[in-house]
């Protein structure tokens, strides 16, 4: 039998201290989801065990209403049903699985909780470290690749309890998709369970799609441009992309480090916002790793006035119209916060244009050296199509002149930003789009219309909630972006909770 994973060693005492003095979070908060509607006054059906929500799960295990086992074996059926149409998940550890939910019984049983997930199954993006589970992050060279440790997300899930069913498929190194969504030349193509002639996005697209369908109760992914959230948006989920310094990037195949540190975080995605709060308090807090850390404590989302709030909108970003759809979205989702009282007003950061230029010639500035860095650290021979290894080698003034400039629009912005507590703005510029789609305009035009690499460049907490269904693409889930001020997350979430109740939000795919 698999014993209960411990906590990384190294981690400081302090973490502890750090969780129980953040807010009222915990293990109240991981069994309280945030607030619902009324009950009907005729009780629909109960959903099937792998519709149910992370929060809900968790606490239907803590009361032995549901067994772990139970909880394991559904969403393995589902994955059975579905993954051969979807190709998300890509290394599975089953009898382990099973195992450690046997374990999780027999401690519940006994009246011991390993913490807040307890007997939860996950999945976790491919591209972060599992101990005795193959970690390919979508490159050749770690086909077989096995790692002795966790990545630092990873471990702390498991010490709260939560079982790993296994790994979601991401383009390599989480950069390589190409405009193509999630492929890589390990484990091939991933498709969108609302219509398996559609992307899931990327960079976390098995995670989203297999979430969406049912095969597991949340994951965890990166987002380097909107890796988290442009998944969630196509697969009509719940993702964050937290502030920068939240959560460690230790054990990722692109981890910390480096002149494009600040524009990677690590996050969670789920069928429900009520999910999402539970696991950031988990996840978050310093590692002795991850430098780029800090210990701020973590905020209550059910604690937050929603009639208080300040929030900007915009419908376009100025660079890259959205479709009518889109944008009406957007302001369907104003007008729900409009009428509880807040204060909106139609505007957005400045420079965003330039903000997009001058990362975009940042990112290319070393003639991707750092890719290939990557390829040679890994020992990947052959790289995917979509990986780009192009780029013209700027001087090192050039290169300085870029980081003063971004820098500089970054401080800008964030002067702006304090007249507001909320974004409210497309996650993108239209429905999730086919695999064999074009972007008009090339790399450039792609580039310029990502609505959510701004809040990369930033830093700050961005995430992406489903709010409704496409027209000109049937039955595709459409979602927004809501963004907050540097470590408000728990603002952000709160907020997107509020839209979740008025649109009822995940929609499980007919698969």
């Amino acid at each position: 039998m698999t014993p209960a994973p411990a906590r990384l060693s190294g981690t400081r005492l302090d973490r502890r201290r750090f969780l129980e003095g953040s807010a009222t979070v915990g293990a109240a908060l991981a069994l309280a989801p945030l607030a619902r509607p009324a009950a009907a006054a005729v009780p629909a059906a109960a959903p099937p065990l792998w519709a149910r929500s992370t929060a809900e799960v968790a606490k239907l295990i803590a009361a032995g209403t549901v067994s772990s086992v139970d909880a394991v074996k559904a969403c393995l059926a589902r994955i059975d049903a579905v993954n051969g149409k979807l190709n998300a998940v890509v290394a599975e550890c089953r009898e382990r699985a099973l195992a450690e939910a046997a374990a999780a019984d027999a401690l519940r049983a006994a009246g011991t909780s390993l913490g807040p997930l307890h007997g939860v199954p996950f999945t976790v993006k491919d591209s972060f470290d599992t101990a005795g589970l193959v970690s390919t992050g979508g490159t050749l060279g770690r086909k077989a690749f096995v790692p002795g440790r966790d990545a630092t997300v990873v471990a702390r899930v498991r010490a709260a309890g939560a079982i790993l069913l296994g790994k979601t498929n991401t383009p390599e190194f989480t950069l390589g998709g190409g405009g193509k969504g999630t492929i890589n030349l390990v484990y091939g193509l991933t498709r969108n369970p609302y219509n398996l002639n559609y992307q899931p996005s990327g960079s976390a697209g098995g995670a989203g799609a297999i979430v969406a369908a049912g095969g597991a109760y949340f994951d965890i992914g990166s987002d380097y441009g909107g890796s988290i959230r442009g998944p969630a948006y196509a697969n009509g989920i719940a993702g964050l992309k937290p502030t920068l310094g939240r959560v460690p990037r230790t054990g990722h195949i692109v981890g910390y480090g480096g002149p494009f540190d600040s524009f990677q975080e690590t996050g969670p995605l789920a069928r429900k916002v009520e999910d999402l709060a539970l696991l950031m308090p988990l996840l978050c807090g310093p590692d002795d790793a991850d430098a780029t850390m800090a210990p701020v404590p973590w905020g209550d989302p059910a604690a937050v006035d929603l009639k208080r709030l300040r929030i900007a909108y915009y419908t376009s970003n100025g660079i890259v119209d959205p479709t009518a759809e889109v944008q009406a979205l957007v302001l369907q989702c104003v007008g729900y916060f409009s009428k509880l009282g807040c204060k909106v007003k139609a505007d957005r950061p400045p420079k965003m244009k330039e903000l997009a230029a001058a990362r975009q010639a940042f990112n290319g500035a070393d003639g991707r050296a750092f890719m290939r860095r990557l390829l040679k650290k890994h020992g990947t021979q052959q790289a995917s199509p979509g990986l780009r290894l192009d780029g013209e080698v700027l001087p090192s003034s050039e290169f300085t002149r870029l980081s003063e400039v971004i820098d500089g629009i970054r401080a800008e912005q964030l002067a702006w930003l304090e007249s507001y507590d909320l974004i409210i703005c497309p996650a993108s510029q239209r429905a999730p789009i086919p695999l064999d789609y074009v972007q008009p305009g090339g790399e450039a035009a792609r580039s310029g219309s990502n609505y959510t690499s701004q809040y990369n460049t930033t830093g700050w907490p961005a995430g992406v909630v489903r709010a409704g269904t496409s027209k000109l693409d049937p039955g595709l889930p459409l979602g927004i972006q809501i963004v907050g001020q540097p470590w408000r997350d728990d603002v952000v979430l709160a907020a997107m909770a509020h839209v979740e109740r008025q649109t009822g939000g995940w929609i499980a795919p007919n698969l």
